[in-house]
């Protein structure tokens, strides 16, 4: 897996996501105690709101991005959203106010959300292979996993001899860190294949994604990847602290335990999908999820929650998750041109940002409202509802023909005799890519 780390532009793009997820995980910690100093008992309502500002930001703004991103040189793009993001983490240990907060973290997130789906969509330009980008996808789902498990304990052991804001300070360093890193990389930035209207390039990434069937069951998928990665984010505090009375060590190593089954599942995929199809892989996790989260509700009915439970519970919900998330990205890469990579891979972050708009609140709810049992039963059918749509949707094999114009190109080309419209086959199953046969 580490051999495509010989290539030095990824080497250094993969460096700058590490840096750069060490500073955003400092930011987490630091925002939290930011909101206790600042609203008091009132902190978790901030926070909430801080998190729904992050979410309206992801799903409005990096469809728009996207569409811009090919008019600009990528490195170029990037190091220029990370200077904002750091110069936004600058300013934050100085606000005195709530709403100073809310528009802070909106320009960051807004920032976050170019930043990262044009990020995504270079990897594929840079490692070609399918096999090494295989390997690029997992060890990006590793860097989110150990950011989960180092940030913490990094953020304790500033704590001990640092006030709480200059943590933000090392947000800065982060995201200026990847800023040069980034600079210090060759990237490709292939050419838009001609002009286009802004309402064209806005939609043209959600247009792509939403008439590719494979992605449309990804859609779905992210439903049920939310729905599990909701119960476990939101409610995890709650099983830990109020239902087993354990205290903060005992949640961050529940936490924990649901990062080191996703980065088991990181870790043996690429094997397994050098030999077996996306769509099992993916569905069978999401599979798993659903039995997990169904199966734990049944099992606390009859003899209640234990932590062993629990742990073992979010290992195996970690497993399933990852398995479910990690191969994402070669579908995105298969189901577009390089050009369009930016505007699909923003159609992605937009819309499963979409899903975890809908269940981080949906959890909190339920836990909140109705207990436990009844927040992993209705959670459990929403995973399975997923699955369900998923299946339906994508199907092995399947053939579309999409009726589409080419505006950009000469009348005598091959693919404008006869008319301007014209339909091509997609071959849209997971052994083909999503380039036109003339039909």
């Amino acid at each position: 897996m580490l051999a495509i780390l010989a290539n030095k532009s990824y080497r250094h793009l993969f460096a700058a996501q590490i840096v750069a997820l060490l500073g955003t995980g400092l930011a987490t910690v630091a925002l939290g105690l930011l909101a206790y100093d600042l609203a008091g008992a009132n902190a978790a309502m901030v926070l909430g709101t801080a998190f729904t500002v992050k979410m309206v930001a992801y799903v409005g703004i990096s469809p728009i991005a996207g569409a811009f991103a090919t008019r600009w040189p990528r490195r170029t793009m990037l190091v220029t959203l990370d200077l904002i993001r750091a110069g936004v983490a600058l300013l934050l240990p100085f606000v005195t106010e709530i709403w100073q907060v809310y528009l802070l973290i909106f320009v960051l997130q807004s920032a976050s959300a170019a930043f990262t789906p044009t990020f995504q969509a270079t990897i594929p330009d840079l490692l070609p292979d399918e096999e090494d980008y295989t390997r690029a996808l997992s060890l990006s789902r590793l860097a989110y996993d150990l950011e989960s498990l180092v940030s913490p304990m990094l953020a304790a052991l500033l704590l001990s001899f640092l006030s709480f804001d200059t943590l933000f300070f090392g947000t800065f360093a982060g995201f200026l860190a990847s800023a040069l890193l980034v600079f210090s990389a060759i990237l490709p930035s292939p050419t838009p294949s001609g002009p286009r209207s802004i309402y064209e390039r806005t939609t043209r990434g959600l247009r792509i994604y939403l008439r590719t069937p494979r992605l449309q069951g990804l859609l779905a998928l992210n439903l049920s990847v939310s729905a599990a990665g909701a119960m476990v984010i939101v409610n995890t505090i709650t099983l830990t602290r109020t239902e087993l009375g354990l205290g903060a060590n005992g949640v961050a190593l529940t936490l924990a335990a649901f990062g080191c089954g996703s980065m088991i599942a990181a870790l043996l995929l690429p094997r397994l999908l050098d030999h077996v199809p996306d769509r099992p892989v993916m569905l069978v996790g999401a599979m798993a999820m659903t039995a997990l989260l169904l199966g734990l509700a049944g099992i606390i009915s009859a003899i209640g929650l234990s932590w062993p439970l629990l742990l073992a519970a979010w290992l195996a919900l970690g497993v399933g998750y990852s398995t479910t998330l990690t191969p994402s990205g070669r579908l995105l890469r298969r189901s577009a041109h390089p050009e369009d990579r930016p505007a699909v891979f923003a159609a992605q972050f937009a819309l499963s940002h979409a899903c975890w708009l809908l269940s981080y609140p949906l959890s909190g709810w339920l836990q909140t409202r109705f207990g436990t049992v009844p927040a992993l039963v209705t959670l459990g059918m929403l995973c399975l509802a997923g699955v369900l749509i998923a299946r339906r949707l994508w199907s092995p094999g399947q053939v579309r023909e999409v009726e589409h114009e080419h505006p950009d190109l000469p009348s005598d080309h091959p693919h404008m005799q006869g008319g301007h419209r014209h339909s091509h086959t997609y071959i849209i199953d997971d052994h083909h890519s999503h380039w036109p046969q003339q039909g």
